[in-house]
């Protein structure tokens, strides 16, 4: 791939607005954009929070076009500076990246081409942007700004720590006087305290935008046969769209993208694992074919800016609500209909409990993982809006439930648990607090069993009393009184259930339980598909097909991946509106100068052809 291309030298002269439309073909900004690009424009510091598919990349572009001089851009993954590059040739824009993918012919010409001026937008590495090589090549250049993108990675607190990102303020010495910025999409007020102090950014305006992913519908469900109902969610409402399924361990990760290979979906792994050409391969498929599932570990995703990500599933609990935040907004960054789904059971909490514990982090570092994981726990309990709550955890508040998550659309019955708590809470004293969950249940069920009959279990009081509810209803107890810290599961091994000192006003009376009746959630009627097909209409599916077919062909013609060609939501509009000349096409978003001079004949021509043909 050629690292250069041609400069478009009339973006220099354009306003942000200008630069908006002809370059990228938008006709106005959205939310805080207008506001932050200004402000860097001016030579202003800024802290950029905005949600995955807010439009965090333009907020250093535009300005990137605007002011004078090569803007800096500094990314933690190849895969993202790759995308990102791709994307900004395919509109016009001269951009480059300093990666070991290249050869050395080619970095000798990307320095070149920067001397000359010749380049807007250089994207590098953490860890190379602070060789003395590279250094020294940018003393050499006028600088018009310094992104720091994925900038949560500077925290320790946060969850996807990056120490390279922690000698990012040297920069601040070394180009004074050089706008910097700092975006992230996930960073609670202790994330971003770090962020300021850690890359010297005290005197940078904070800009934060809603943390609010509308289009996203979250779902979470007890785990029974979590493949099959994993299974079961895809072919009802997601057959033949692009997701991605995380798994905690790295054999997970591959047994399941075998067992839904054998299911006759297109499934690849992606986990640390694997070797680098494999991991390369799936994950080239994986942005340039459609309809593919990744199954991977939390080593992939971060960047990937594929935009028609159906639907993000958990097959595990994550290790936080940062964490799930991030994974599940790779979801709809196109803003059509998409899903965040998630199993989850006692044993996440077991092993998550355990990798905090087996940790080398300090004491002080493990509570705060401890707290993280029980904001999460509590999130999946909760009986009243998720969408409110996960927007609550990191400051922000919504007014209304959100009438577009699991809890809103199937309400969750609640009823007074306290005696059932009180009976279970006594089984797990009598018998020690040295039992799991399924030994604990069996006790209460009174079953004749050998071992509990060897530990003469079977005659304490609680034995037997609890055959008002089966084993499938006393694990759901179990597992909301872990969430709601009456509990803790024990690492031992066996996942011992023990008490906490909150349960003490419980078994004496003096507090309440209130437990939520979970809905029979599947099998259900099947709910209308999370598709982008569901906006288009039926006497425009023909065109909307043959628009993605003609768009899979210059993307496989170049080399890159369809979404970099046009978004779906841009062909979406070609397929309703229809339009009919080069300045009726411009007017479609998505659609510059640059892409319509390079793409416009062909698509015209397909509308064309499919209007004549009354398609």
């Amino acid at each position: 791939m050629d690292p250069l291309i041609e400069m478009d030298l009339s973006a220099r002269k354009r306003t942000p607005e200008e630069v908006l439309q002809a370059v990228f073909g938008y006709s106005a900004f959205r939310g805080r954009q207008a506001e932050i690009i200004d402000w860097v424009v001016d030579g202003g510091d800024a802290l950029v929070l905005m949600p995955t598919g807010g439009g965090k990349s333009l907020c250093y572009q535009i300005p990137a076009l605007v002011r004078s001089g090569t803007a800096l851009v500094i990314s933690p993954l190849i895969a993202l500076m790759q995308d990102q590059v791709e994307a900004l040739r395919q509109s016009g824009v001269a951009a480059a990246y300093l990666n070991s993918t290249l050869h050395w012919g080619q970095v000798q010409n990307i320095e070149n081409a920067l001397r000359e001026g010749l380049i807007d937008l250089l994207y590098v590495a953490p860890e190379r942007v602070l060789t003395e090589r590279t250094l020294a090549l940018l003393d050499e250049l006028p600088l018009a700004l310094i992104a720091i993108d994925e900038a949560h990675c500077v925290s320790q607190w946060g969850h996807d720590f990056r120490p390279e990102y922690m000698q990012l303020a040297a920069l601040a010495e070394r180009f004074p006087g050089v706008p910097r910025l700092a975006l992230t999409a996930t960073a609670d007020e202790p994330t971003q305290r770090e962020i300021v102090s850690r890359l010297e950014l005290a005197d940078a305006k904070l800009f934060a935008s809603s943390f609010d992913r509308p289009n996203i519908f979250y779902r979470v469900i007890p785990k029974a046969s979590p493949r099959e109902q994993l299974l079961r969610f895809i072919r009802a409402e997601h057959e033949g769209d692009a997701g991605i399924v995380y798994c905690l361990s790295r054999r997970k990760v591959e047994e399941t993208a075998e067992w839904l290979e054998r299911q006759g979906l297109s499934a690849l792994p992606y986990h640390a694992g694997l070797n680098n050409q494999a991991r390369a391969h799936n994950q080239e498929r994986f942005l340039r074919e459609e309809g593919i599932i990744m199954v991977a570990t939390i080593a992939f995703g971060m960047g990937i800016d594929k935009s028609n990500v159906r639907f993000v599933a958990h097959l595990d609990l994550p290790k936080s609500l940062e964490a799930y935040y991030q994974e599940t907004g790779r979801a709809g960054r196109d803003g059509l209909p998409a899903s965040a789904w998630m199993a989850y059971g006692l044993q996440d909490v077991v092993t998550l409990r355990r990798m905090v514990d087996e940790s080398e982090a300090d004491t002080a570092r493990k509570r705060v993982e401890y707290r993280k994981l029980e904001a999460m726990l509590g999130y999946c309990e909760i009986t009243t809006c998720r969408r409110q709550s996960l927007l609550a955890y990191f400051g922000e508040a919504l007014g209304q439930p959100c009438g577009h998550c699991d809890t809103c659309v199937e309400p969750v019955a609640s009823w007074d648990g306290t005696q059932v708590a009180q009976k279970l809470l006594s089984c797990i004293c009598r018998t020690g607090q040295r039992f799991g969950v399924a030994y604990v249940v069996d006790v209460l069920l009174g079953k004749d069993d050998e071992r509990i009959r060897r530990n003469r279990h079977d005659r304490l009081s609680t034995f037997g009393i609890g055959t008002e509810l089966d084993g499938k209803a006393w694990r759901g107890v179990v597992r909301q009184l872990v969430a709601s810290g009456y509990i803790s599961v024990d690492v031992d091994g066996y996942g011992s259930l023990r008490l906490t000192e909150r349960c003490r006003a419980v078994l004496r009376g003096d507090e309440t339980v209130t437990l939520r009746r979970d809905p029979a959630r599947m099998p259900r009627a099947a709910k209308p598909r999370q598709r982008p097909s569901k906006d288009i209409a039926p006497h425009n599916e023909a065109l909307w097909a043959a628009l993605r077919e003609c768009r899979r062909y210059f993307a496989s013609e170049q080399g890159v991946a369809p979404y970099v060609i046009f978004h779906d939501t841009t062909l979406a509009q070609m397929a309703a509106l229809r339009p009919d000349s080069h300045d009726a096409l411009s007017r479609i978003s998505g659609v510059g100068e640059k892409k319509l001079e390079r793409y416009g004949d062909a698509f015209l021509a397909l509308i064309r052809e499919h209007e004549q043909g009354g398609g």
